[in-house]
């Protein structure tokens, strides 16, 4: 039977564990109920994972959760895009839910908990920001991000490639600005936005050319002439995501919302389209422009 005494030396080793990370503010958590809720979904997970839990729960793996964590950062992505703070907020629960879910089954098997976690992105934190936490002065938010990846390959202790461990499935246009942000913090990197915008017409002009040399027909994607304007316009793209990152805009965000205004556009066009009659094969491209650009 566990004395009042014990649980309070037990509270207190919980409430005291491990020294306090080094620059971490002391200061009341800015949370409406300093953070307790998030230590009642630890509470809620271990109790659906333990012996008397939920079957699902308790079955799951690193592995099969994997595609759960992807589903809820794209719904997540969605919320954000929606501009919708409800919905945000739920998703950002589930995706809370995914964090909590992968750590918990990391403390059963003995590797890792919920506080490992947070403790090495906290202490992350801090290195990475020696503007914040130290006497480093930066100019802007994009030397922040240069020195970010100075300070990685010093704690890595080598000059790691450009696009090492940049996953390969990240989105395209994701990774392109990654890897250029990492060239960057190399001191690779164009010194005006200018200079940035002069390749975009570089490239583009390169890719008409490759285009006139193919002719009006479209070449076979096992042709060379398919493989020369694929390599245009992937340079094309490249060169379009670095005026990105210059204007500090994100392109897979810039180009995923283009491309939901896209559809909104087109649904109203091709609606007023079936109820005039119009059939979009029987149009010019002129009268498909002009139907688009209506089309708000």
């Amino acid at each position: 039977m566990t004395s009042v005494s014990d649980e309070g030396d037990q509270a207190g080793s919980r409430a005291g564990g491990r020294a306090p990370v080094p620059g971490v503010p002391d200061t009341e958590p800015p949370s409406r109920d300093r953070g307790e809720r998030v230590l009642d979904l630890l509470r809620v997970m271990a109790r659906l994972r333990g012996p008397d839990g939920c079957p699902w729960d308790r079955e799951q793996t690193h592995q099969t959760l994997a595609r759960h964590l992807l589903e809820e950062a794209h719904e997540t992505i969605e919320a954000i895009d929606d501009g919708d703070p409800a919905r945000l907020q739920d998703e950002l629960g589930d995706l809370l839910l995914q964090v909590v879910f992968h750590a918990e089954m990391a403390r059963q098997e003995g590797s890792f908990d919920v506080d490992d976690v947070a403790e090495g992105i906290v202490r992350k934190l801090v290195r990475r920001h020696p503007h914040v936490f130290g006497e480093v002065e930066v100019s802007d938010a994009a030397e922040v991000l240069v020195n970010w990846e100075r300070i990685k390959s010093v704690e890595e202790g080598r000059e790691h490639g450009v696009d090492e461990e940049i996953p390969a499935t990240l989105p395209a246009l994701a990774r392109a600005a990654k890897v250029q942000r990492r060239a960057a913090g190399f001191g690779f990197d164009w010194r005006s936005v200018d200079g940035a915008l002069g390749k975009v017409r570089e490239e583009l002009s390169e890719l008409e050319a490759e285009l006139d040399a193919a002719g009006l027909t479209r070449p076979s994607s096992d042709s060379a002439a398919h493989g020369r304007i694929e390599d245009e316009l992937g340079d094309l793209l490249f060169a379009v995501a670095t005026v990105g990152r210059w204007a500090g805009v994100d392109p897979e965000t810039a180009l995923r919302k283009a491309t939901r205004r896209f559809g909104e556009r087109f649904d109203a066009m091709r609606a007023e389209a079936i109820a005039q009659g119009a059939a979009l094969d029987d149009l010019s491209e002129t009268e498909l422009l002009e139907r688009f650009r209506r089309a708000r």
